[in-house]
């Protein structure tokens, strides 16, 4: 590491929420050794979003520093499940879905932290060891009304929603993960707070240095309002198609890009200052965005393919058709099929009624014509680029 602390102080709470205890960290990066940072993720979904990678973004952060990243699968804890933000008790999983999505988690995430200096680590393996009496003993450090300090547990208690007694062994289990582990820092979302200092306290009772803690915002969908979610559809997934990830990005506003690159970009500091006066200078945000995206397709994808993802990307913003398009046919038993059902049975709508939201909205086009008309039909043995909003085209053969 020869970056002095300073810097590397501001690497490190760059887009951070809240940095606890600073001049602790301070003093472990004095020692110049390695630190062992730690952070845990439920396999609950076998695929990430970008949401997820701001916490794995910061782990590289740390490897960049030359620090060892603890990239922790709780499939022991997976099978409990995190009760955080939670307003009923989660389901648990399965041994084989925590497997299966453990595996994915694997396979994406070394797309941003370096082999070289993860160690990927099951918590089964001491917690399983842990045993009945020692659940016991991990259960009596802590007091039911301390545990009521939560505030989701709280809410819960105080509107009488039921709060199953297992739930309270989670937050133990993860900060004995912290035990096991030796971790010298320890990353969560400002929801795991909580969890995070419960990793402080029982490496205290075991007479052990404290982990530093470090939280990271949770990042707004593409709403810019709720907190990125597939359920909400608000989302951008990184194993989804380059074009798709570009044009996602390119949706979001400008003032919601700053948050995007703080957080997700691994241009510096300086870099991101020098487009910031750009534009407060005059410049096109756009180009900010454009180069954004193109960052975001390469690390998920390739270079090449965040360069052909730009040139859709202008091609459609052209109005023009893509390269790409994927053709299909549809059978019809008449002469003559309606537009919305052509464009539901082409998979760019889910239903005709929003065929019909999409004509009247103007998003719909034939062979780059636009669709006013929702009564409209199209002949057999026709051939039709079919268009609706700028991202989904079929070129579709009517049999």
């Amino acid at each position: 590491m020869n970056i002095d602390i300073k810097q590397q102080l501001a690497i490190i709470k760059r887009g951070a929420d809240e940095l606890l205890i600073e001049a602790e960290l301070v003093e472990k990066l004095k020692k110049g050794q390695p630190l062992r940072i730690k952070a845990g993720f439920d396999p609950t979904a076998p695929d990430l979003h970008l949401g997820h990678t701001v916490l794995i973004n910061k782990l590289r952060q740390f490897q960049d520093l030359g620090h060892q990243v603890l990239f922790l699968i709780g499939d022991f804890t997976g099978m409990i499940g995190d009760p955080t933000g939670k307003s009923a008790t989660r389901p648990p999983l399965t041994a084989e879905q925590v497997t299966e999505n453990a595996k994915s988690y694997t396979a994406q995430v070394f797309k941003i932290l370096k082999p070289e200096q993860t160690e990927v680590v099951f918590n089964s393996k001491w917690l399983t060891e842990l045993g009945a009496a020692g659940m016991l003993k991990l259960a009596a450090s802590h007091t039911v009304a301390r545990m009521l300090e939560r505030d989701d547990f709280s809410k819960r208690y105080k509107s009488n929603q039921p709060i199953a007694i297992h739930e309270f062994l989670y937050p133990l289990l993860q900060g004995y993960d912290s035990v096991a582990l030796k971790a010298d820092v320890e990353l969560g979302g400002t929801d795991q707070k909580f969890n995070l200092l419960m990793g402080r306290e029982l490496q205290k009772q075991a007479g052990m240095s404290q982990q530093c803690v470090l939280t990271m915002p949770l990042l707004e969908g593409l709403d810019g309002v709720n907190k990125m979610s597939k359920s909400l559809g608000n989302y951008i997934g990184i194993a989804e198609a380059p074009e798709v990830i570009f044009a996602k990005i390119m949706s979001i506003s400008d003032e919601l890009m700053w948050r995007y690159i703080e957080l997700l970009s691994f241009e510096s500091l300086e870099t991101i200052a020098k487009w910031k006066a750009d534009v407060a200078a005059g410049n096109n945000p756009r180009d900010i965005k454009v180069s954004f995206a193109q960052e975001i397709v390469a690390r998920f994808h390739s270079q090449s393919d965040a360069e052909k993802a730009l040139a859709d990307f202008q091609t459609r913003a052209k109005g023009g058709i893509p390269d790409d398009v994927p053709e299909l046919s549809i059978e019809i038993d008449s002469t003559t099929i309606g537009i919305a059902q052509l464009l539901k049975l082409a998979g760019l709508v889910e239903s005709t009624s929003e065929a019909y939201r999409a004509i009247e909205q103007g998003g719909v086009k034939l062979d780059s014509e636009k669709v006013s008309d929702r009564n409209l039909q199209v002949n057999k043995g026709v051939t039709v680029v079919a268009q609706v909003g700028k991202r989904k085209f079929a070129n579709v053969t009517v049999l």
